[in-house]
């Protein structure tokens, strides 16, 4: 039985605010945000060159917090602790909640997104491999902030150049990239700024391709949310460098070679179920940011701070987002499409095809779905014309939800039919007979 004093203790123990806390943490495995480090000075003064990698483009400075009204999220009773928020379902791009998320702020070494996000693009369109090999420049190699200490004239794979930019947010590794794809990096900067004026990013302008602070280099909390979307949706291969907590490297230059440690910036990937990257950063001017990705029982977020004053901070404010994300969301998935009916074709050595669906329609709701309110429209081609390839598309099966659409499926052929010619004709007539 407890004693009285017992009892009186517990009475007067003071309560852990639900907001010092954002998500569940294993303090047995991780550590807490409380307990996360904040990045060394943009000098390098703690690092090492034969140590583990260099932090952030760090500072100690602060920014005030922005009061705008919220668009998304506006009368939840939600708030994030951070001067600029946004949060974004990934597979539709919809705002789950904003937070002066149009405000032009610098965004540190989040600016690495869109140098990652072309480089991907170089690699889908076959400019350059993962197995190139990159000669670090004079220029590249005298970046300043955080770095990987890759010497002028030293050579690393692309594929290693990424996991330098990726974990350790290298600036150096940005700008031999940079170069190798485009000549210089002024050349690679204007390639951002064009990539950023198609994807719709109206407040945002690139200097440099590393985030180092400069006059004129800004973007915003939905800008840096729709170019993480681009990357992740159409480059999902990312998330085999961004989750990589440690990894060695092994510099080669004239003095032999050396291990090198990469130790990844964002340290909500070992703190946050479910995170899957992406870029943090952090600079005098632009204080603590992060673009974080998680994903949970098949629905994936994009979260967006800009301006924390710490790194405690940012991990928090991002955790809060995600969390929030996930409480909103919900996913339908139709696993009992109707069945499809053989289609005529016209032309070809058989009258008719079968047909499949492309995959099972899901959709991500962030409202309460009532599935009996859910209306399925088969919509076929009005005339298939041999030859037809097994795989074509042929048709789709549109979803609406209160005469809105939600989206379709994609009705392909099961089958390949080729053209019929004259013996072909012949020999269904003489078959007929």
């Amino acid at each position: 039985m407890l004693s009285f004093f017992s009892v009186l203790l517990l009475l007067f123990l003071p309560a852990v605010p639900s907001s010092a806390v954002s998500a569940s943490f294993d303090n047995a495995a991780f550590p807490s945000p409380g307990n996360v480090l904040a990045e060394t000075p943009a000098d390098g003064s703690s690092s090492s060159a034969s140590g583990s990698s260099a932090s952030e483009n760090t500072a100690a400075g602060t920014e005030s917090s922005s009061s705008g009204d919220d668009t998304a999220g506006a009368g939840t009773g939600f708030h994030v602790d951070a001067p600029c928020a946004i949060v974004m379902e990934a597979s539709t791009g919809t705002v789950l909640y904003e937070q002066d998320a149009d405000l032009q702020k610098p965004p540190a070494s989040v600016t690495k997104v869109m140098t990652l996000l072309l480089i991907f693009e170089a690699l889908d369109a076959g400019q350059i491999s993962l197995t190139d090999t990159v000669t670090t420049s004079e220029h590249a190699a005298s970046m300043g902030g955080s770095q990987v200490f890759l010497e002028a004239g030293e050579s690393q794979t692309v594929e290693t150049m990424i996991k330098c930019i990726a974990v350790a947010s290298g600036n150096d590794a940005c700008v031999a990239m940079a170069e190798y794809i485009a000549g210089s990096e002024d050349a690679f900067v204007a390639k951002m700024n064009e990539r950023a004026a198609a994807l719709g990013m109206t407040n945002t302008h690139f200097v440099n391709c590393c985030g180092l602070d400069a006059d004129g280099h800004y973007t915003s909390a939905r800008d840096i949310a729709i170019m993480s979307r681009e990357l992740t949706i159409n480059h999902p291969e990312i998330f085999d460098y961004t989750t990589i907590w440690m990894e060695n490297i092994t510099h080669v230059t004239t003095r032999g070679s050396s291990e090198f440690g990469l130790t990844n910036t964002n340290k909500l990937i070992r703190q946050y179920e479910g995170a899957t990257g992406l870029k943090t950063g952090s600079t005098s001017k632009a204080g603590f940011c992060l673009s974080a990705t998680a994903t949970r029982n098949d629905i994936s977020l994009i979260a967006v701070v800009m301006g924390c004053d710490s790194s405690k901070a940012r991990i928090a404010a991002s955790a809060s987002l995600l969390d929030y994300g996930f409480s909103v969301c919900r996913i339908f998935t139709d696993n009992n499409p109707p069945a499809l009916p053989a289609v005529p074709v016209r032309g070809g050595t058989a009258e008719e095809i079968t047909c499949r669906y492309e995959r099972n329609f899901s959709h991500v709701a962030t409202s309460d779905l009532d599935e009996s309110k859910i209306e399925k429209k088969l919509v076929m081609d009005d005339t298939v014309k041999a030859p037809v390839k097994e795989g074509q598309k042929i048709g789709t099966l549109d979803y609406y939800y209160d005469g809105t659409k939600l989206g379709s499926v994609a009705v392909l052929s099961g089958e390949t039919v080729p053209k019929a010619h004259y013996t072909d004709y012949f020999q269904r007539l003489v078959l007929a007979l």
